[in-house]
This record gives structure tokens, sequence and C-alpha cells, in this order.
């Protein structure tokens, strides 16, 4: 496609569903403008750069998230939608967990997001740095546990890249993770349940958490 068929939007939009399927670090222009039938210097016109097209495309996903109004259904409840949300949109798109450590991601859908995490926990009580304390807890909790989900998306990804048998490596990679933990007795006895695997949390871990977090921020408002 030549430059003046394509749009930022399109482009974007593309991004997103490349990176979804190749991961940060499969993720270049070349590999886009094929997606796209398109030559690369027509997506540099339109975008600028790739790493400004990976802020443009990780801030499109933030619109995925549905926002509360804690007006109408409480603080807590509020609070409790904004990080499942986050939290499900991360496991959709892996990569983003990624971005964070290598581009400053910003824009108006994370902007959108942000306001509204203020607006929960303004409307709880909380002020001023107090709010943003308390919002950026919930956050980094969110994005603590999208860590291990997408480091195993992007193990995949590239232990598939390599060639072989992906999920025999993958195996052998776990086989060491087990290994490794054996000689404490904790873990050693964790192992041992059926059905459990090394690399994950138990079930409902999450939801676990992130009630304790709002017992305590709840309580701060108590006192």
């Amino acid at each position: 496609m030549p430059r003046d068929t394509l749009t930022r939007e399109q482009i974007v939009k593309a991004a997103v569903e490349l990176l979804d399927a190749d991961g940060l670090e499969g993720f270049n222009m070349r590999a886009l403008g094929k997606w796209l039938g398109s030559a690369a210097t027509a997506m540099y016109w339109h975008v600028g750069s790739k790493e400004n097209l990976i802020t443009l495309a990780g801030d499109e996903i933030w619109q995925e998230i549905a926002l509360p109004d804690p007006a109408k259904t409480g603080w807590r409840a509020a609070a409790e939608q904004l990080a499942t949300g986050l939290y499900a949109m991360l496991g959709s798109h892996p990569w983003l967990v990624q971005a964070f450590g290598a581009h400053l991601m910003f824009g108006p859908g994370k902007a959108r997001y942000d306001e509204c995490g203020l607006t929960v926990y303004e409307t709880a009580g909380f002020t001023g740095a107090r709010a943003d304390q308390a919002a950026a807890g919930v956050f980094t909790y969110v994005l603590g546990n999208a860590l291990g989900p997408a480091a195993t998306a992007s193990l995949t990804r590239k232990l598939g890249r390599d060639g072989g048998d992906a999920e025999g490596q993958l195996r052998e990679v776990m086989a060491k993770a087990y290994a490794a933990a054996a000689p404490f007795p904790r873990l050693r006895a964790r192992m041992g349940v059926a059905a459990t695997d090394y690399a994950a949390a138990p079930e409902d871990s999450f939801e676990f958490g992130l009630q304790a977090i709002l017992d305590g921020l709840a309580a701060q408002l108590r006192a």
C-alpha cells in the first residue's frame, strides 16, 4: 500500500496485531510492512519511528478497559473493576508489560485510565498525594501479577523462533526450575501437589491479593 492510502489508525491497529503475535522482541517495521503489504518507508512517514509506533500501539489498547463510575458503584467496586480490567488487558497484550521496561508509555488512552483511577480513590476519601499512592499501589500490584504470564509468552515465542519442539524445550526449562527449587522444603512440598505449576501462583491468587490491598486501603480510610 502506498503511503497516501495508509492512515495512522490502520498502522497502529496492525502494529497491535503484530505485537500480539510476535511480541516486542519480534516487532520491526519491515515485518509490519509485510503485514500491511506496504513499504516500511510509508509507515515512517505516518508514525515517525518504531519507538513512537510502539508508544502509539501501547496507548491504543488502554481504550479496551471499561471505566467504572464510582459515584454509582461505590469506590471499592470501581477499584476492583478498574484493576481486573487492567489485568485482563495486560493478559491479552503481554508485550505491553515488556514495553513498560523499555519505553515511556503515555498518551490519551493511558491518561483516561489514570484519571479514572484518581477519581476512584478521591471518591473513597483519599486526597492529594494519598490518592496517587493508592492508585499507584494497586496499579503496581496488577503489573507485578502480569509479569509471569508475559515472561512465559515471551519465552514460548523465543523457543518457537529457535526451531525444534517449543513445548519440549519449555519442559526442559521448567525441569531446571524444579531442580533449582528441590533443595528447599517448602518449595519441594508445593511441587509435590498434583497439577501445581512451579512458575504459577495458586488459583485465585490475583483476587486474594487485590482484596487484601483494598482491605488495607479501607482500613486507612477508617483510621
